[in-house]
């Protein structure tokens, strides 16, 4: 059937409705038919005596580094020069003048042993998209058989990505890994870094096994002095990564003192370090999950101490009341009883490396609690981990410590504002790679903390919604919403925390519609008990933005306690953050600065020390001492562009808080779950 002129034009899909032509697929056919085409060649590579037709242009065009081989006044930039390449075989550098030519080639196609000779040409010429999508490739074919030899190479070519892939795998399957005779084509170097990780989970008899025939397997010439003083220090590296001290005597006794590598001395040592240390001490290897819960059923943790025990780790951390949902331990046996007995224990499927805790706390109503986490690998040695049994902690607790391989985790409550028992809703544990930075076993936040999202929440004041101050609009109010207030001379705003913080710096918007002053002082705990006085602004007019510097120190508590409204009898705060985020301010923290904390009443000697309005001067600190090192300008955004004008309607500037107008916050009433 004749196809009609019209009927082809409207079939070329080369042509889009803009008018822009794509021909980019004749091109790259057109380029690639030159690929070891000798007409117009005018270099040769010359590979394992076979002689390859190259184009310079195209060459130089598509790699910097044959641009400055080809015309960099080198002898290879002469004409008809002939280039030797020695370092790799003709399929693979044919491989690789294929994909220079066509950005094409089918790896799936090409040995194993081809592909990483493309990937060390790709590395030297510089082709990292090709390197790239090697790489990838090897992963997701990644094998016990191929495994070493990808890592080797990974690491040859500082091929960072692929390498810690392939010791991630080379982990998680490390006896498979030991029983192949690929570990012993290793290189010294190789091996060594791979038997001194952590995350390599075997037994310590079956590396020390491995070590031992991958050096009768590669044992080096010992016939002059220096040679023998040379393989003698091989040796000790490599035996370095064995961990005697995870070895039982009979093991040390009868596997590792019969093949005489390692001295009678040297195992004698590692038999005392097992007697005299603790055995948390001791430097285990454990499974490395990145950014994985293994405190879970499906990884083989159960719960082995506490009641209601089957809750914890089902992953559900939505569905809980009063009555279910929940771990729990009486909090009289954890103080008065028996350590052994206290607490909710949690056994892991395995030795597992963690450096991460999350905790839901049972949070239906505003009780706090107290607690300590400990960790172990035997349920007999315990270390703390994290100690928070002097501060109040509510909801979601987000814990960071020292890495450690850990088998068992136990967390004793040691207080609850409503009751007697210790309610733990769900329990996750994992290693992520994310950082937080601590002091004293306490985050240093680099983002607001004192939002819903973070579990902050205002337990006491006025306001139509209760987290009005923590939900972070700063420009969304007006008379009647968009703020928390308390009538002056009772009460206050209160903001909670989670848990602990390391705080140096607080920002908060007063309400600003019209030109009121505010006078007002601050004060911080950790229990709601013992409160220390951080900013006293009392006597000053203060309006719109503040921002609050204090030398850093734990937080849970935050107390707002208005003392003067310029306009009425009620104090309006619209917005409250800890960190202050748009200041960057370095101060020493309280214990360095050796402050004593004051009581109610009292007045600190940093009390003063920073006061910021809404001025667009310079902020500086009320010392004078302090006065000339640390200015913070204060953006232009601080002030708010938007106000009322003059024109308030009668009566309204000055209203006076009703109560039946919001809602009033307070932690008396609790539930006694």
């Amino acid at each position: 059937m004749s196809v009609s002129m019209c009927d082809s034009l409207v079939e070329d899909k080369t042509l889009s409705e803009s008018g822009e032509v794509d021909h980019c697929k004749v091109l790259s056919e057109d380029i690639g038919g030159l690929v070891l085409n000798q007409d117009y060649s005018d270099v040769t590579f010359v590979v394992g005596g076979k002689c390859f037709s190259a184009h310079r242009v195209i060459l130089a065009a598509r790699c910097q580094y044959f641009r400055a081989l080809l015309f960099g006044g080198m002898r290879e930039a002469q004409p008809e020069a002939r280039i030797p390449v020695d370092d790799t075989t003709p399929e693979a550098f044919g491989l690789l003048l294929q994909y220079i030519y066509t950005a094409k080639l089918q790896l799936a196609e090409l040995t194993e042993e081809c592909m990483l000779e493309v990937l060390a040409l790709s590395n030297k010429y510089g082709f990292s998209a090709l390197e790239k999508s090697i790489s990838n490739f090897l992963l997701k074919t990644i094998s016990i058989g191929n495994a070493c030899e990808i890592y080797e190479v990974a690491t040859l070519y500082s091929l960072d990505d692929l390498k810690e892939a392939a010791a991630e795998f080379i982990d998680r399957n490390a006896v498979d890994i030991l029983n192949n005779d690929a570990f012993l084509t290793l290189s010294l170097e190789a091996v060594t870094s791979i038997i001194k990780r952590d995350s390599f989970c075997a037994s310590e008899r079956a590396i020390f096994k491995a070590v031992e025939a991958w050096w009768e397997q590669n044992d080096l010439p010992s016939e002059t002095e220096i040679e023998k003083t040379k393989k003698e220090t091989l040796r000790k590296e490599l035996l370095g990564g064995v961990r005697l001290s995870l070895m039982s005597i009979q093991e040390l006794l009868h596997t590792v003192r019969p093949s005489g590598l390692i001295c009678p001395n040297t195992i004698l040592d590692a038999i005392e370090r097992q007697s005299e240390q603790n055995n948390v001490d001791l430097n285990y290897r454990g499974v490395l999950c990145p950014e994985e819960n293994i405190a879970t059923m499906q990884h083989g943790a159960q719960v082995i101490k506490g009641e209601m025990c089957a809750a914890l780790l089902d992953g559900d951390s939505t569905n809980y009341d009063m009555e279910r949902g929940f771990s729990r331990h009486s909090i009289d046996d954890a103080v008065a009883g028996s350590k052994q007995e206290a607490g909710i224990v949690v056994k892991l499927g395995r030795p597992c490396i963690i450096n991460h805790i999350r905790m839901l706390l049972w949070d239906k109503d505003m009780r706090s609690y107290s607690y300590y986490i400990e960790v172990s690998m035997n349920d007999v040695d315990w270390v703390r981990v994290v100690d928070y049994s002097t501060y109040h902690c509510r909801s979601w607790q987000s814990l960071y410590f020292r890495r450690r391989v850990v088998r068992y985790i136990r967390i004793v409550g040691t207080h609850n504002t409503a009751n007697k028992v210790f309610h733990v809703v769900s329990l996750e544990a994992m290693f992520t790679r994310s950082t937080e930075i601590m002091e004293d076993g306490i985050i240093v936040p680099q983002s607001n903390v004192a939002t819903a999202s973070k579990c902050a929440t205002v337990i006491e004041g006025v306001s139509r919604d209760r987290n009005a101050l923590l939900n972070g609009e700063v420009v969304n109010y007006d008379w009647d919403s968009g703020y928390t207030c308390h009538q002056l001379g009772n009460g206050g705003i209160v903001i909670q925390l989670s848990q602990p913080y390391q705080i140096s710096t607080m920002r908060m918007l007063l309400w600003d519609i019209d030109d009121r002053c505010y006078g007002y002082y601050v004060d911080i705990s950790t229990n709601q008990k013992k409160w220390k006085r951080i900013i006293d602004n009392t006597k000053k007019e203060c309006r719109s933005w503040q921002s609050l510097v204090i030398p850093r120190q734990p937080v849970v508590f935050i107390r707002i306690i208005g003392t003067n409204n310029t306009a009425n009898e009620v104090f309006h705060c619209v917005h409250f953050e800890c960190p202050d985020t748009t200041t960057s301010v370095s101060l020493p923290d309280a214990n360095e600065n050796k402050v004593d904390g004051a009581e109610v009443g009292d007045i600190s000697e940093f009390a003063d020390l920073a006061i910021l309005q809404n001025s667009g001067e310079d902020f500086e600190f009320a010392d004078a001492e302090t006065k000339s090192t640390n200015q913070i300008e204060i953006p232009d955004d601080y002030n708010r562009t938007q106000r009322f004008q003059n024109n308030n309607p009668s009566g309204e500037g000055r209203r006076t808080m009703r109560h039946s107008r919001g809602s009033l916050f307070n932690q008396n009433s609790q539930s006694k779950t």
